[in-house]
């Protein structure tokens, strides 16, 4: 600890912290644009400068260390002047349609002019940047609003290692973009919409869905139905000023209803199906590998009742349903796709069922069923649109709303959210277990797998306390467990004292680390669950911003207090699930599971 003066008052700070640090920690409040704690300290806005004794030039107090003895003044007339003309001139390059712009209510760029008292430009003239680049399936890239903040940059290259958004060219001409004069849409991106959430201004958003939906919902030949992802129910309380955290289940439901939708289907409800499917190829995979070994023979497997057609005995298997994930490892690791399962993600497992048996126990033309996601993900908007996500010609999915898209048409509707009651969701696809919502938080698929795999296996519950593998609960980028099959069923013989081991990673740059071990040869685990987000869907690139760690925490917490409060927690013992195989779909990774749930994926090139 050291001693250091600010604004006339001695306070006490921590070698190796910043001024701006020191300020916050002791409530004085310094104006940052470019900052991003812990992913972007750069200093390149200027609008945290501050006075420090003896420097030659004001300091950028978010990248200026503090130092024994030294005397800061935060907001002397001399900073607070140079922070104004810091700002006209950024706004002189900026468009000022705020009526008209969607970020308009949470605009940081316009907020702090409003900390600086700063309504208009003294300055004109030429405007460096004029393109908007709607190319990609899930972001636009709009260049006239950009900042050069490179808050987006910090994300895609040091959180996501994907770098398909750098710096182009140099002073006045310098933008935000693909390199090579690339496109978004023809670029390596892998649509997570990390850059999405951190941008302060609206250079950056998603691809608006809300306009088709409207449309489709006064379309009267056309039957409208939608589904939410479970990390949506804890942070669309957030823009209707409901605390992070906040859960929102059955409002979410009844605002749903009252915009319109015939049916408010659970994609919870088709995160069990992820299971069942996803634990018996797992299953599958293992008992492969010990066939190839020698270990059982052709009669033994039989007695497993796995599918006829065995998965290859691929090890690690990777699950598969993120789709910005997917997008990833595709262009970067295209060598090694057989490790990932071959389950759809559970929303469009959801628009299969929807547009196959649902369509036909309700007698609904298919044609004319139009299905609605409500996701934390922009990566899924790119995904409805993916060739190998059709059945009989038809998406299995019309259209993806982000959860800030959601927010915004239940404004346009009129619908008082935070007085709602709270409604159920319908049948046949609204039951779930305490296992799909966890789903939305990083570990959680990985835990629900093992619930069920351990038990399938054994006979009796995972043995860890309350369910929750707790090595693989929280925030960490890599994540790691392993656990042991003991008193096996007799058919599991072969597993009878197996450790497996299991590696859980969100956000892109960690999956990037295990995939560079498995190309290498040296990986050591069975099965690994990858999130494209950091912190899993509760934190994807649909979700309301701000999203910080302690965001993240609250809705984490929220989802966990979801699961532990159903009376089922592991998604083999859903009711519906159960009927559903035993009246469609047969048996888990049989015929017509495969047709409808799982799919391919595609080698793409690196550039």
């Amino acid at each position: 600890m050291l001693e250091i003066t600010m604004n006339d008052q001695v306070v006490t700070a921590r070698e190796g912290e910043t001024i701006l640090e020191v300020a916050r920690r002791h409530h004085i409040q310094i104006p940052t644009l470019c900052h991003l704690e812990h992913v972007n300290q750069i200093g390149s806005c200027r609008i945290c400068v501050v006075e420090v004794e003896g420097a030659k030039s004001l300091m950028a107090s978010c990248v200026t260390p503090v130092n024994p003895g030294m005397v800061i003044r935060t907001h002397t007339p001399q900073v607070r002047q140079a922070r104004k003309v810091l700002y006209e001139l950024m706004l002189s390059d900026h468009p000022t349609d705020c009526l008209h712009c969607e970020r308009s209510r949470d605009c940081e760029f316009r907020q702090l002019g409003e900390v600086l008292q700063v309504d208009l430009s003294r300055f004109s003239g030429e405007r460096s940047k004029e393109m908007i680049d709607t190319s990609s399936a899930a972001i636009v890239r709009d260049n006239n609003k950009c900042i050069l903040c490179r808050r987006c940059v910090a994300v895609c290259n040091e959180i996501q290692g994907v770098g398909a958004l750098n710096a182009q060219n140099r002073g006045f001409h310098t933008e935000i973009s693909p390199g090579g004069n690339l496109l978004l849409g023809t670029a390596v991106c892998t649509s997570c919409g990390q850059c999405t959430v951190v941008c302060p201004v609206n250079a950056l958003k998603e691809k608006d869905a809300t306009a088709a939906v409207w449309q489709a919902l006064a379309d009267p030949k056309k039957t409208v139905v939608v589904q939410t992802a479970p990390a949506v129910r804890a942070a669309l309380g957030e823009p209707f000023g409901l605390p992070p955290g906040t859960l929102v289940t059955g409002k979410m439901a009844a605002a749903l209803r009252r915009m319109g939708f015939s049916q408010v289907f659970d994609t919870n409800f088709t995160a069990d199906l992820t299971i069942l499917e996803e634990g018996t190829e797992f299953l599958g995979r293992l008992a492969a590998k010990a066939l190839d070994d020698g270990v059982i023979n052709q009669t033994q497997l039989q007695a497993l009742h796995l599918p006829e057609h065995l998965p290859a005995p691929v090890l690690p298997m990777m699950t598969s349903c993120s789709p910005g994930w997917i997008k990833y490892v595709e262009h970067f690791f295209g060598d090694h796709l057989s490790h990932l399962s071959s389950c759809k993600s559970p929303h469009m497992m959801l628009g299969a069922l929807a547009k196959s048996w649902f369509a036909a126990n309700k007698d609904i033309d298919p044609r004319q069923l139009y299905v609605v996601s409500i996701m934390p993900c922009t990566a899924k908007k790119y995904e409805v649109t993916r060739p190998e996500m059709m059945n009989d010609g038809m998406a299995n999915v019309d259209a993806v709303l982000t959860t800030r898209e959601l927010a915004r048409m239940i404004r346009e509707a009129g619908i008082d959210f935070v007085s709602l009651p709270d409604e159920p969701f319908d049948s046949p696809m609204g039951q779930s277990t305490g296992a799909a919502d966890i789903f939305g938080t990083t570990g959680g698929v990985m835990e629900a797998a093992l619930r069920t795999v351990y038990e399938l296996v054994t006979g009796r519950e995972l043995p860890f306390e309350n369910l929750h593998v707790k090595p693989i609960v929280g925030l960490e980028r890599i994540k790691t467990a392993s656990f042991q099959f003991s008193d096996v069923k007799p058919e599991w013989f072969f597993l009878e004292g197996v450790t497996v081991k299991i590696a859980v990673t969100s956000g892109l740059a960690g999956a990037g680390t295990l995939m560079e071990e498995i190309a290498a040869g040296t990986s050591e685990y069975h099965f690994i669950e990858v999130m494209g987000c950091p912190g899993g869907c509760i934190s994807g690139g649909g979700q309301p911003r701000p999203t910080n760690d302690e965001i993240r925490k609250k809705r984490l917490e929220a989802i966990y207090r979801e699961d532990e409060g159903k009376p089922l927690r592991k998604s083999h013992e859903n009711p519906d699930i159960q009927h559903l195989y035993h009246v469609f779909l047969g048996s888990p990774c049989g015929h017509v599971s495969h047709e409808l749930l799982h799919t391919t994926y595609t080698r793409r090139n690196r550039i």
